[in-house]
């Protein structure tokens, strides 16, 4: 919902350090490559109990997320790049909520797996719709220049991190806040769909 204020914000220094990293020959997938491993790291300080740790990581894995494309915009898009780069997105943002179960099973099991279930709602939604949309050649920049159609929603990725690190600083709040992002993340998918089914509609 707030991701395309915080792009005005974020995009001119992210693009200005693109370009001098790609002048310097770095690759767009290295970064993102470095940026998953970075992430996973987090999500392994979050089982063993290292909130500010964790929080650190978590924010480094989402400015490499930043960097990756702004590489690829001053270089070359390619489409290997835009895959990979969602994919590990996706995987990223699952490990996190089962770091949580795993650190502690009895108390965020349940939550987590509540949150697992939104995110893979909203994902579905959101990566069908960018299938279709490549079918009928729809595009937009709204989200910046994109590898797939981004459609957008209430819960994005700046409310996501807002949560995870709100999750890193207050463990034991993460019932509270999974399930309350788990409602937004259900309420954007279906918002979603009911906005998707009106566009295609034939």
């Amino acid at each position: 919902m707030f991701d395309p204020i915080l792009r005005r914000l974020v995009d001119p220094p992210l693009n200005a350090a693109g370009r001098r990293l790609a002048a310097s020959g770095l690759h767009a997938d290295t970064v993102t490559l470095a940026g998953f491993a970075v992430g996973l790291g987090g999500a392994a300080a979050i089982v063993f109990g290292h909130g500010w740790i964790a929080l650190a990581l978590i924010l480094l894995n989402r400015l490499a997320d930043g960097l990756d494309g702004a590489l690829a915009r001053a270089g070359r898009q390619t489409d290997r790049g835009g895959y990979l780069d969602i994919v590990l997105d996706f995987f990223f943002y699952g490990a996190v909520p089962f770091a949580f179960a795993l650190a502690a099973p009895q108390a965020n099991g349940l939550a987590a797996a509540a949150l697992l279930l939104a995110f893979y709602m909203n994902g579905a939604s959101f990566l069908a719709f960018a299938i279709m949309a490549e079918k009928r050649r729809l595009s937009t920049e709204a989200q910046g220049r994109k590898s797939l159609y981004y459609l957008g929603g209430l819960a994005e990725g700046g409310e996501t991190i807002a949560v995870f690190a709100a999750m890193c600083l207050f463990p034991g709040w993460f019932p509270a806040l999974a399930y309350g992002f788990a409602l937004l993340c259900t309420i954007s998918a279906l918002a979603r769909v009911a906005m998707v089914m009106q566009m295609l509609d034939d």
